[in-house]
C-alpha cells in the first residue's frame, strides 16, 4: 500500500507543473521517432525520386491505421494501471499491466497479417499507381512483421507513464530513434538500399523500443504475473471496455487521412510528396501535443481513482492551457522558417506550396486538433471512453470529407490540406462538451454504450 501510494505522484503539487513535465518529458521521446521519420523523408528527397516520397506517404497512411491499434491498447493499459495505483492496488495494477501486454501482442499479430493479405487493395485505395504503388507495397511488406514488436513498446511505454516515469518511457524512444538515425544513411546510401534500407531500419528501431520499454519495468516495479487464463478472461472485459472503444478512436484519425491522401492524389504525385512532408513534419512540430494526451491520462485516472474530481477539472484545463502556449510557440517558429525546411526537402511547385500552407497560418488549427487530444484522454480515463469514439469518428468523417470536398473544389491541393483543418473547430467544442459531461458523472469500466454496458456484453465478459 505504501508502495502504491508513493507511486501515484499526481493526487499532490501543482497540476500544470505534472502535465508540463509529463508531456514535455515524453514529447522528447516522441519526438526522436518523428524526428527520424522525418529524416528519413528528407534522406529520400535527396534521392530524386518523387515517386519515392510519394509512396513513403501512401504507405505512411497504411502504417498510421496499424499503430492505431498499439494506441488504443496503450491508452487502455494506461489507464488501467493509473487507476489501480490510484485507489492504492499496486498488485491489481501489475496483473492489469500483464493482461494488457498478452492481448496487445496477440491482437497485434492477428491484426498484422490481415493488413498483410491486403496491402495491395489497400494501397490500391489510397490512389496509387504504378512504379509508386510498387514501392509503397515492398516498404510496407518489410515493416508489417514488426508489428507486435511496436504494440509491446507502446503498451511497456503506457505502463511506465502510468507509473509517473516519463523519464524512462522517454528513454525507450530516444534509443529507437537513435538506432533509426544511425542505421537510417548506412542502409540507405551506404548500402545503395533506396526505401529498403529505411523501412529496415525501422524495423530495428521497434525492436529497441519493445526491449527498452519493458527492461524498466522489470527493475523497478515488479515487473508482471504468471499470466493465467482465468485471469487474463477476467481483465479482458476492463482492457477491452477501454481499448475497443479507444482503438475505434484511434482508427478514425487514420481513415480520415486515408481520404485525404485519395482526395490528393488527384492533384499529382508531387501534391502527395508535399503532403507527405507536411504529415512527417506535424509530429515533429507537435510532438508535445500528441504526448500531452498520453501525459495527461495518468493525472487524470489517478485523482480519478481517488476521488478527487476537483483536480480532474484543473487537469484538464490546464491541459487546454498547455495546449494554447504550445500552439502559439511552434506555429511562430514555423512561420519563421518556412523557407528553409521548404529548401531541406528540396521542395519546388506544388510540393512547396503544401509545405508553406502548412508552416503559414495552417499550423493555428492544430490548436483545435490538440484540444480534442485533451477531451478524448479525460473521457478514456474516466470511464467514457465510447464519447471519444463518437468526437474522433466525427472529426475524421463529418469533420473531414465535406470540407475537403469543398475546399478541394475551390482552392486545389491547398483546399485539401485546409478542409482538413478546418473541420477541427467545430468538434473541439463537442469533445469539451462531452468531457465537462464525463467530469460531472464519471463511468467504470463496466459501461460504454450507455448504462448497460452492450458492448462489454457481446464480448461475455462479465465477471
Amino acid at each position: 500500500m505504501a508502495q502504491a501510494s508513493a507511486q501515484a505522484k499526481f493526487l499532490q503539487g501543482n497540476l500544470f507543473r505534472h502535465i508540463s513535465v509529463m508531456s514535455l518529458t515524453a514529447s522528447v521521446g516522441l519526438m526522436a521517432i518523428f524526428a527520424v521519420d522525418f529524416v528519413d523523408m528528407i534522406f529520400i528527397s535527396m534521392l530524386g525520386r518523387a515517386e519515392l516520397a510519394a509512396a513513403v506517404g501512401y504507405a505512411g497512411a497504411i502504417l498510421f491505421f496499424t499503430s492505431s491499434f498499439g494506441i488504443g491498447m496503450s491508452i487502455a493499459a494506461g489507464v488501467l494501471v493509473a487507476r489501480s495505483l490510484g485507489a492504492g492496488n499496486s498488485a491489481l495494477a501489475r496483473q492489469r499491466a500483464t493482461h494488457a501486454l498478452i492481448s496487445g501482442v496477440g491482437f497485434g499479430m492477428v491484426f498484422a497479417l490481415l493488413v498483410w493479405l491486403n496491402i495491395g487493395f489497400l494501397v490500391d485505395l489510397l490512389g496509387a499507381r504504378g512504379e509508386t504503388a510498387i514501392l509503397a507495397d515492398h516498404y510496407l511488406r518489410i515493416i508489417l512483421p514488426s508489428l507486435p514488436l511496436l504494440m509491446v513498446g507502446m503498451i511497456g511505454g503506457a505502463i511506465l507513464r502510468a507509473h509517473g516515469d516519463a523519464r524512462r518511457a522517454m528513454m525507450a524512444t530516444i534509443w529507437a530513434g537513435v538506432v533509426n538515425a544511425i542505421l537510417d544513411p548506412i542502409l540507405i546510401f551506404g548500402f545503395d538500399l533506396d526505401l529498403t534500407g529505411a523501412a529496415l531500419a525501422s524495423v530495428a528501431a521497434r525492436i529497441v523500443i519493445a526491449v527498452t520499454a519493458l527492461l524498466p519495468i522489470l527493475r523497478h516495479y515488479g515487473g508482471f504475473d504468471r499470466p493465467r487464463l482465468t485471469g487474463l478472461l477476467a481483465d479482458m472485459r476492463p482492457i477491452f471496455a477501454i481499448a475497443f472503444p479507444a482503438i475505434l478512436t484511434q482508427v478514425a484519425t487514420p481513415v480520415g487521412q486515408a481520404y485525404v491522401t485519395r482526395a490528393m492524389a488527384d492533384f499529382g504525385e508531387a501534391a502527395v510528396a508535399g503532403m507527405a512532408i507536411a504529415g512527417r513534419l506535424t509530429p515533429v512540430a507537435f510532438g508535445v501535443l500528441f504526448a500531452l494526451s498520453g501525459a495527461i491520462g495518468p493525472v487524470i485516472g489517478q485523482n480519478s481513482g481517488a476521488g478527487n474530481r476537483d483536480r480532474v477539472r484543473r487537469a484538464f484545463w490546464d491541459g487546454v492551457l498547455f495546449t494554447g502556449m504550445v500552439v502559439l510557440t511552434v506555429s511562430a517558429i514555423l512561420f519563421a522558417l518556412r523557407g528553409p525546411i521548404a529548401d531541406l526537402f528540396r521542395a519546388e511547385g506544388i510540393t512547396r506550396d503544401l509545405v508553406f500552407l502548412f508552416c503559414g497560418p495552417l499550423s493555428l488549427l492544430f490548436f483545435f486538433n490538440g484540444v480534442i487530444f485533451v477531451a478524448n484522454a479525460a473521457c478514456n480515463n474516466l470511464g467514457r471512453p465510447f464519447q471519444s469514439t463518437l468526437v474522433n469518428w466525427g472529426r475524421h468523417t463529418l469533420g473531414t470529407v465535406p470540407f475537403v470536398i469543398l475546399f478541394g473544389k475551390m482552392l486545389g491541393a491547398q483546399g485539401v490540406l485546409i478542409g482538413q483543418g478546418v473541420g477541427g473547430v467545430i468538434f473541439a467544442g463537442i469533445a469539451v462538451w462531452q468531457a465537462l459531461r464525463a467530469m460531472e458523472n464519471p463511468g467504470t469500466d463496466r459501461p460504454i454504450f450507455g448504462r448497460e454496458g452492450r458492448l462489454s456484453a457481446l464480448f461475455n465478459l462479465r465477471r
